[in-house]
């Protein structure tokens, strides 16, 4: 009898989806990501539902569309009860189940069906909680100095290398914690391991090493720049500003430190998986590996920085399956349905020989990478109530070729085809000959509204929403309820 494989997801937070050299990206090194989509499958259409942290991880945590999990942009902080969880799903069939790195639960030690957690919540502190990481830093830093003497904030688009030595660096941690685990896991059960890295989300730190791959690089690509985005060409003064023009050199830099922690990065998941190889080869061979972000960041393009955004920059994001060396399967395959972060929960369960939940509205990739497409979805359905103001707070669709936007406070539009215009310089909303098409995309857009009951679809039409739409849909008041009934009990 086959073993059942063990389970390892590996994040990265705010990582764009061009951001891959198997994306076909003209500087950026990624040898091991690289070599993990050389032995399984890469999607190059795959999108994140709510692009920004929290919201992006409860689809990851429960497999749920973000209706059904509640968060419809970067918003809550209750103690939820899901009907069921990746890890509780996977600790009640056997699994042993860890968390290192980011996982922007609420409260931050909640565990949701992990056997154990170890934490990196980078800024967040909340109420009497230090992240693992930081203790670890105040106890092994080699003087008077702190965490964020660089300066950078956590949201900034300004950039420089790392004050700290590499061994001191919150992705360093992140890898050695990993490794740890590996080591010293239950050897009678199979693993699953969530290894979560908090950059390359700011602030923008690469160790010297890495920044030094890119700084000089005359070939790193410049902010694109759409006729559309003339509106936000100017500059702001505030270092956190999500939209602001910078100058080159500005970006450059940004851009350097970016793809910098980047292959940090992907050098320490090679790391993990030498040290996953040479403790237990057995283990290694039997290794289903899903690498991806929660979503992207902006880097400047448009004039807009971080995430939050229905535009590829934010929203599309890299993902990658590996399949275990005992597994007979095509490999070194680019599929191109739609994916989604939902659909990480239902492919490991099935992987996993369990069953998936009917609370889970993902779909398995195990279905795509076998070749069985029929009945898989046409394409996304994300938004994200507030993109920092309300009058950018909006709904999206795409099936990877080409998008539709409704700024669902204002009514405008937006339309980008992105087979020719992958970076959406050219908004198309405005192009008579396409309304038809666009009109087939707000009608997809207006039935998923109305279907789930959002008064921003009605009678087949999308219906505006100037005195602010839903940030949180009804379901999330229900996991609220039913957590303290939980605690009641």
């Amino acid at each position: 009898m086959t073993p059942r494989p063990n389970l390892l997801l590996i994040t990265t937070d705010q990582q764009r989806g061009d951001c891959l050299g198997c994306d076909g990206h003209p500087v950026l090194e990624t040898p091991y990501l690289d070599e993990l989509a050389e032995g399984g499958a890469r999607f190059n259409h795959a999108y994140t539902s709510v692009p920004s942290c929290t919201p992006a991880r409860a689809g990851i945590l429960t497999g749920m569309d973000q209706w059904n999990h509640g968060r419809l942009t970067m918003t809550g902080a209750d103690p939820l009860e899901y009907p069921a969880t990746l890890p509780g799903e996977l600790a009640d069939a056997g699994y042993h189940t860890q968390a290192v790195g980011k996982m922007h639960f609420h409260p931050q030690r909640r565990l949701h069906g992990f056997h154990h957690m170890v934490l990196d919540e980078s800024g967040r502190r909340l109420g009497n909680f230090i992240s693992d990481y930081h203790v670890f830093f105040e106890k092994h830093k080699a003087g008077e100095y702190g965490y964020r003497d660089h300066s950078v904030d956590w949201n900034s688009w300004m950039a420089r290398p790392s004050h700290l030595p590499e061994h001191l660096h919150p992705t360093h941690w992140t890898a050695s914690e990993g490794i740890r685990f590996l080591e010293n896991r239950d050897p009678t059960k199979p693993f699953f391991l969530w290894l979560s890295f908090a950059r390359p989300h700011s602030p923008y730190d690469a160790p010297q090493t890495y920044y030094d791959m890119y700084i000089d690089n005359p070939d790193v690509p410049k902010a694109a720049v759409g006729t559309w985005s003339a509106r936000y060409d100017r500059q702001i003064a505030d270092v956190n500003a999500p939209r602001t023009r910078r100058t080159d050199a500005e970006t450059h830099r940004a851009r350097a430190a970016y793809y910098g922690n980047i292959t940090f990065i992907d050098h320490q998941i090679g790391r993990v998986l030498h040290e996953l190889r040479r403790h237990d080869p057995a283990a290694s061979a039997n290794t289903l590996i899903l690498f991806t972000s929660d979503h992207g960041d902006m880097m400047g393009d448009h004039h807009h920085w971080r995430k939050t955004y229905a535009y590829e920059g934010s929203a599309r994001i890299p993902f990658i399956m590996k399949f275990p060396d005992t597994w007979d399967i095509s490999r070194n395959r680019t599929l191109g349905q739609p994916v989604e972060l939902r659909d990480i929960m239902p492919t490991f369960l099935d992987a996993a020989g369990v069953p998936v939940p009917e609370s889970v509205d993902g779909l398995s990739l195990l279905r795509l990478s076998r070749g069985e497409t029929d009945g898989w979805r046409a394409f996304v359905q994300g938004e994200h109530t507030t993109c920092y103001d309300k009058e950018h707070g909006m709904q999206y669709v795409t099936d990877g070729r080409e998008k539709y936007i409704w700024f669902h406070h204002t009514g405008v539009e937006q339309f980008f085809d992105l087979d020719a215009d992958p970076l959406e310089c050219n908004d198309l909303a405005a192009e008579s000959n396409l309304q038809p098409r666009i009109d087939v995309w707000r009608r997809r857009l207006a039935g998923i509204n109305e279907d789930r009951g959002d008064p921003r679809g009605r009678n087949g039409r999308l219906v505006p929403q100037p005195d602010g739409a839903l940030s949180l849909s009804p379901n999330y008041e229900k996991w609220k309820q039913r957590a303290k009934a939980l605690e009641g009990a």
